[in-house]
């Protein structure tokens, strides 16, 4: 098989239900375990990667303002949540032997560093892994826009979202059993038919920014090397024009 990467340097967008497994809430080691032996050996292929991982497995911001806490708070303990789940991405990454740096954009010196781009860039060039947390450091925004933000600021070639569905489907396959997948999609057609990609404003940062996204059903072993070798699999959102 080709091992030649079809990107040289990728933001993969985990959420924090990928962290909880079947659990669907907390963190479970042998699921981090596997995510953290995909990425080394993405690693391996010479390719720079880049992680943002949400925290909905702890706590949801937006499920927390619907039963009536203030939504900036609710969303700023959602940003905290996503710290835990870096933390416990490190951990694993770190028993594989991969240097790892976690950046967030809410201060917390004791345990990581804070977000600076450049200095992002420089640990990405010199291999280690970079795990961006706490979201944008600002309410209202969720982990995917953080990911589209930090895919442009790095300047990446592509964002990778991992996800429980084996790609984009013209309908919710979970309501419409014949739901077609679809092999590629253009940005302005999820935003026109609002299908379930990620928000508005995620998908218009990587359409303002010609950053295409490849959606990917992350719970099949080795789909995280597939999709950076350029294997046909998942979806490709808005890459048509870059082939």
């Amino acid at each position: 098989m080709d091992e030649n990467p079809k990107y040289r340097r990728v933001v993969l967008k985990l959420s924090g239900e990928a962290m909880a497994g079947d659990a669907g809430y907390g963190i479970d080691p042998i699921v981090v375990d596997s995510l953290a032996r995909q990425i080394h050996e993405v690693l391996e292929l010479n390719v720079e990667i880049a992680v943002v991982v949400g925290g909905g497995n702890i706590w949801r911001g937006i499920a927390g303002s619907a039963k009536g806490m203030d939504r900036a708070t609710a969303d700023y303990m959602g940003m905290l949540a996503t710290v835990i789940n870096a933390l416990a991405l490190m951990d694993a990454l770190e028993k594989h032997g991969v240097v790892v740096r976690v950046q967030t954009a809410i201060e917390m010196k004791e345990v990581a560093e804070p977000y600076i781009r450049r200095r992002a860039i420089t640990h990405l060039s010199r291999g280690r892994v970079v795990i961006f947390a706490a979201g944008t450091g600002n309410p209202y925004f969720s982990t995917d826009t953080t990911a589209a933000l930090r895919a442009a600021e790095i300047e990446a070639d592509v964002m990778l979202k991992a996800t429980k569905e084996a790609g984009v489907y013209d309908a919710d396959p979970r309501l419409h059993p014949e739901a077609q997948k679809l092999d590629a999609i253009e940005y302005l057609d999820v935003l026109k038919e609002n299908l379930k990609v990620m928000d508005a404003t995620a998908t218009s940062l990587c359409m303002d920014n010609a950053i295409p996204i490849v959606v990917f059903d992350m719970n099949v072993y080795g789909n995280i090397r597939k999709v950076i070798l350029g294997e046909p699999i998942g979806t490709l959102v808005g890459g048509s024009h870059h082939d």
